[in-house]
């Protein structure tokens, strides 16, 4: 009693797809090599529900943008402040913005995207050798790292990497590997700047993300590569969600497809030349006690191709035990604590064995 009966019809369904998901899965060729066997219709793992696809019609078009924060005269005092207050106020309200005159070299950025596309455009084998969905590995390549568990594939593949004291030069693709060390190095720094920008903002010391809650410490880098798709209005490129670190940086080529959700309304982040998006995520709002927003984003397929993204997650300490909350300085009897107190390896585990379109983010931890 009171357990739910699959019919006949949908049980096959459900193993069908288990079927293609697996077969997928092993060819460790990703989306890429679909592509490359130059399919002309989707498969079916990868269509939206018929809902979904319907709802899209009823989003208005918009033509209102992120606020772009120019960084070059971060040193100034006086300018200093109205950046904070710029930061402030994209954090509160948009959750995104994008970031000008930042420090990182042109040079810089242009390798990182280059060494991504030299990484998937090269000989399969090459790319096998990093295929796997063991979350324990510093290096790994794969299409979808929430395949089995999302109800949708996404049309893009994935190259992740942790950066931390532990891991070794030489255990990153050589395609990639300069390219990734040396961009790595910049966006680190900006990471940090960013985060005593964020700091002021809220009305603490410049140190206090940074040193006392290590916000910072290590990061993740995923480079996401979306081949051109040969049915983009039947799927996307990352389903809708918001990210579960502290801070998101974003560097991508000149294709765009990244939207974020805002009043209502999807809005498209045009990429812009040498400037990089930056977003709030779940953790920094749970810290922040809602003051910062961590906003949904997606990306959409695209006819033409490829897009690459380079998205450094900046999540704190994953390897060591750390307990966050939001921080007791934000906390009064006029605005009590919203969430509970999170345990950050359990967090992130959570995080990475739910399905992106299952994903309640803060919602699972509001007292």
């Amino acid at each position: 009693m009171g357990e739910i009966d699959l019919s006949a019809d949908d049980a096959h369904q459900v193993f069908d797809r288990m079927q293609m998901l697996k077969a997928f899965d092993e060819t460790k060729a990703g989306v890429k090599g679909l592509t490359d066997s130059g399919l002309l219709k989707i498969p079916t793992i990868f269509v939206r529900p018929p809902d979904e696809l319907a709802e899209e019609s009823t989003y208005k078009k918009t033509q209102i943008q992120v606020p772009v924060i120019d960084l070059s005269e971060i040193k100034n005092s006086d300018r200093r402040k109205n950046i904070v207050e710029e930061v402030r106020i994209a954090a509160e309200t948009w959750g995104f913005f994008q970031v000008v005159n930042h420090g990182i070299p042109r040079t810089v950025l242009d390798g990182m995207i280059d060494g991504i596309r030299e990484f998937n455009e090269q000989n399969i084998e090459e790319k096998t050798k990093y295929y796997t969905r063991d979350i324990k590995r510093m290096v790994r390549y794969h299409s979808n790292f929430d395949l089995f568990s999302s109800k949708t594939a996404n049309w893009r593949d994935t190259l992740s990497i942790s950066i931390s004291d532990h891991i070794h030069p030489q255990e990153l693709p050589a395609s990639c590997r300069e390219s990734t060390l040396e961009y790595s190095k910049h966006v680190s720094i900006l990471g940090n700047t960013l985060l005593e920008l964020l700091s002021e903002a809220l009305g603490l010391k410049s140190d206090h993300l940074n040193k006392i809650l290590e916000c910072s410490k290590g990061h993740r880098i995923s480079s996401h590569y979306y081949p051109p798709c040969p049915e983009p209005e039947l799927t996307l490129g990352t389903t809708q969600h918001s990210d579960p670190g502290f801070l998101t940086i974003l560097l991508q080529n000149e294709i765009g497809g990244l939207q974020v959700f805002y009043q209502d309304q999807w809005v498209d982040i045009e990429p812009s030349l040498g400037g990089l998006v930056v977003n709030i995520a779940d953790l920094l709002q749970l810290v922040s006690n809602g003051k910062f927003v961590s906003n949904k984003h997606r990306v959409m397929a695209n006819g033409i191709g490829p897009r690459i993204s380079v998205a450094c997650f900046f999540s704190g300490p994953v390897r060591e035990v750390m307990v966050y909350g939001p921080i007791k300085e934000l906390i009064s009897e006029e605005n009590p604590a919203k969430y509970r107190d999170v345990i950050l390896s359990d967090y992130l585990l959570k995080f990475l064995n739910t399905g992106l379109d299952e994903n309640l983010g803060l919602d699972y931890y509001k007292l």
